[in-house]
């Protein structure tokens, strides 16, 4: 069977095509001094979420999750990463690739656990394959890639990408009951993609809150309310809040599968999992109604339970 390769579509435009220049900025990234992990000795992270643009915008945030990662610990990484060209009902989509490559070298997908949740028979969830024009299109996953290669460099690591549709609130919770079974399992990382507030005209986009003096503040006002349903790791007030606002928050499903697969981990383990968020951050600060932006928000999701496993 011929090796299939996933093509860095993104590299030289999102992000640098030249492995010495993308290792010197990815490096520079994660060495920020705001980037030193805030956490004891006993906890373990297992997730985080990271925005996906272009690197000069939102690399610097990302890499503040990425910083909280032990790759000693783990030799598998789940990307959760939301459509953008693609609209999917209901459905999560795989990559029929056996590689996926970087300018930093390529990352192998784990074909196992890919062909195992295409033939899985769970009545409330549909995987299926996504071709190869539209997963080299979608940049929500390919934007991780380079930073999991780097992180894992010493590691043999193998990803699980999975695009996530449009799904429904019981549907977020179905395919989190699937993932959860690799949640803390001891080897497996997750990885969700997500951009926060799509602010401006030309997103169609335009709440503001007039008790803020400006409009940058009415948005990581916003922001910051979702952030903390996530922190809280209640899905059903995550959903409530985006009826309420309808936040264009991009990876807002992929985030949804997420929280339901850390709820159904606790509540069928003594783990207990704690989400923070690490680093906020707008591509501008909007001051008039012509102006647009979007948020970057990092997020790393961990525990300190006594018998959380160690990895290889």
């Amino acid at each position: 069977m011929p090796v299939r390769r996933r093509r860095a579509t993104h590299a030289g435009s999102w992000y640098d095509a030249s492995p010495e220049k993308l290792r010197k900025s990815l490096t520079a990234w994660l060495q920020q001094p705001s980037c030193t992990p805030s956490s004891s000795n006993r906890s373990v992270t297992h997730a985080v979420i990271a925005p996906h643009a272009g690197f000069s915008y939102s690399a610097s945030t990302a890499a503040h999750a990425y910083a909280a990662i032990d790759p000693r610990k783990f030799s598998r990484v789940i990307v959760l990463g939301p459509s953008h060209h693609v609209y999917m009902k209901d459905t999560c989509a795989l990559s029929d690739a056996h590689l996926l490559e970087t300018p930093l070298g390529d990352l192998p997908v784990d074909r196992d656990v890919v062909e195992g949740l295409l033939s899985s028979e769970h009545r409330h969830t549909r995987f299926i394959t996504m071709n190869t024009y539209n997963d080299e299109a979608e940049h929500s996953i390919e934007m991780h890639l380079p930073f999991i290669r780097l992180v894992f460099a010493a590691r043999d690591v193998n990803v699980v990408p999975i695009v996530v549709g449009s799904l429904s609130e019981e549907k977020e919770r179905a395919f989190g009951s699937v993932l959860s079974s690799w949640i803390g399992d001891g080897e497996t990382f997750f990885i969700v993609s997500s951009d926060f507030c799509h602010w401006g005209s030309r997103f169609g986009y335009t709440r503001v809150d007039h008790q803020s003096e400006h409009i940058w503040q009415s948005i990581e006002k916003l922001d910051r309310q979702g952030m903390r349903c996530i922190e809280s790791g209640d899905h059903a007030s995550f959903w409530a809040y985006q009826r309420h606002t309808e936040n264009t928050v991009c990876g807002r499903h992929p985030i949804g599968v997420l929280m339901s697969a850390l709820a159904h981990c606790s509540h069928h383990s003594n783990r207990v999992f704690e989400t923070r968020f690490v680093r906020y951050k707008q591509s501008s600060r909007c001051m008039s109604m012509s102006d647009s932006s979007v948020s970057y928000a990092s997020a790393v999701i961990q525990t300190t339970s006594n018998d959380d496993e160690t990895g290889n």
